[in-house]
């Protein structure tokens, strides 16, 4: 099930065009999955894994993420995004707990949350590499508030994997 989310992700994901070659998985490292592609001469490499626990009172939603990208080519590394399965608040913030710290400035754009600048997304990937879980809380745009928990379990070997084949 992991494998083929991920690779979903991937195909919606590429901006600004589609892989030209499906996702190939680099390894599963616990409860992260670790995938490379191609889009057109530049490489992606991502690490994506979906929450152990996901709580809030909808009826229905769709598929959730955390997903980490490196993209070499444009030199842009430990982008960090979160995929809520519902349409975000508009201009509402994300909170994502890792241990004892606390990001609460991430924004969203429809379903997804990103942090405000590449400071942000490596203090985040720093703190997954030493965390042993993460919440991740949100607000839908019918004012439902969600807690989305994942394990951090094999992020750090995952992250090696993507960080190894994207240099």
């Amino acid at each position: 099930m992991k494998k083929y989310a991920a690779l979903f992700i991937a195909m919606t994901l590429s901006l600004p065009a589609f892989a030209d070659t499906l996702p190939t998985e680099l390894g599963e490292y616990k409860d992260w999955t670790a995938y490379y592609y191609q889009e057109g001469k530049n490489l992606v490499c991502y690490m994506a894994s979906t929450p152990k626990k996901d709580e809030g009172n909808y009826k229905t939603r769709g598929d959730i993420y955390a997903i980490i990208t490196h993209r070499p080519a444009d030199r842009s590394y430990n982008v960090v995004n979160f995929v809520a399965g519902y349409p975000f608040k508009k201009s509402s913030n994300v909170t994502v707990k890792i241990g004892t710290t606390t990001f609460n400035n991430l924004f969203t754009n429809g379903d997804n949350a990103w942090a405000p600048d590449n400071a942000t997304d490596k203090k985040l990937v720093e703190a997954m590499k030493r965390g042993e879980r993460m919440i991740v809380e949100g607000t839908s745009a019918r004012g439902t508030k969600t807690k989305d928990t994942y394990s951090l379990a094999g992020f750090s070997g995952a992250y090696k994997a993507i960080s190894s084949k994207c240099r």
